[in-house]
């Protein structure tokens, strides 16, 4: 039944479109230059969605991006074991933990809060639209002074390549319930974590120790 849906998305269906929205804005990196992490504790996103694939689906989005940019990464699943030793289970009692109990146990610079705001799917009558925004703040693990902030949204929308309102709905229909069953939105949590964190990407992370571009 899925592939029959695959292939009817791609005789219905043009390329995809990918919009990316991130609005400029000028960062003070004083505070980032002055602390100097270089480890990072990527704390389990908060998800303020309907989808629950959007917190692990961010979660494993995020990695490559930090360590691409220069900064040691806790590993996600040591992360997760450590807190459900401490008795915190869902991601809203990991955010709410103590910036000095983090530090204790993990021995991190920084740690990073994440919330997804936006994933998955929408039907829109002759439109579907895959989206995934979200928000990020780094923060020093030692002060509390946050060093950086940032927010990325990217949104996927296939285009209709003809049968007019009928061809538009059928094609919104299709990739409608695609989408309800498999997580399409994956993809583009790695480009939003991307666009967010890369060093050369709009108001980034500035390059870590681990990184050719670190400036000392």
């Amino acid at each position: 039944m899925k592939q029959r849906l695959i292939s009817l998305m791609a005789v219905g269906a043009a390329a995809l479109l990918v919009g990316c929205a991130q609005q400029p804005r000028a960062v003070d990196y004083t505070a980032f230059r002055a602390s100097k992490p270089h480890s990072i504790l990527v704390l389990p996103p908060l998800n303020n969605t309907a989808d629950l694939r959007a917190t692990p689906s961010m979660s494993a989005a995020v990695t490559q991006p930090l360590a691409e940019a220069g900064y040691y990464v806790f590993p996600l699943t040591l992360v997760d074991r450590t807190f459900q030793e401490n008795g915190m289970v869902l991601p809203g009692q990991m955010h709410e933990a103590p910036l000095e109990k983090l530090q204790q146990i993990f021995g991190a610079d920084a740690v990073l809060y994440i919330t997804v705001s936006e994933y998955g799917g929408a039907f829109m009558v002759f439109a579907h639209q895959v989206k995934v925004t979200a928000n990020a703040r780094l923060v020093d693990a030692r002060s509390g002074a946050e060093l950086w902030a940032g927010k990325a949204s990217i949104v996927q929308q296939p285009g209709n390549s003809g049968g007019g309102l009928i061809g538009a709905l059928v094609t919104a229909v299709v990739h409608q319930v695609i989408s309800a069953n498999s997580d399409t939105a994956r993809p583009l949590a790695g480009q939003v974590a991307q666009r967010m964190f890369a060093p050369n990407g709009v108001n980034g992370l500035l390059a870590g120790p681990r990184s050719p571009k670190y400036e000392p």
